[in-house]
């Protein structure tokens, strides 16, 4: 088992879970984060710190294409070790359905 980043995160990518994370498992895109299945450790410290939910086991039903996600960018974004300045509009964000057609697979920054 590892943890995944699904759909809430898009547009939302508030950070608040990379800070803890103890082997620097996230990498940033434009808009949303992606934990790298093969670096995570399982350990499910950055699951209460995600403020939308966005974090979960690979091992729930239906999210195959979330963890294809998760392995193809993790590979190609750059490693976030520090949180940044999340969307000014994140909270309205949060929440919403259907974002998968907002996901940018722009890199982000990284830090």
């Amino acid at each position: 088992m590892t943890y995944i980043v699904i759909e809430n995160c898009i547009k939302c990518k508030f950070m608040d879970c990379i800070e803890v994370c103890p082997v620097d498992c996230f990498y940033e895109g434009e808009n949303f984060l992606v934990i790298h299945p093969d670096e995570c450790i399982d350990c499910g410290v950055c699951v209460p710190e995600c403020p939308a939910e966005a974090i979960v086991p690979d091992t729930d039903p239906g999210l195959e294409k979330w963890l294809e996600i998760n392995t193809e960018y993790a590979d190609i974004w750059p490693n976030i070790t520090r949180k940044g300045i999340a969307p000014a509009d994140g909270e309205e964000w949060d929440g919403k359905p259907d974002k998968l057609k907002y996901l940018s697979t722009k890199p982000g920054k990284g830090r």
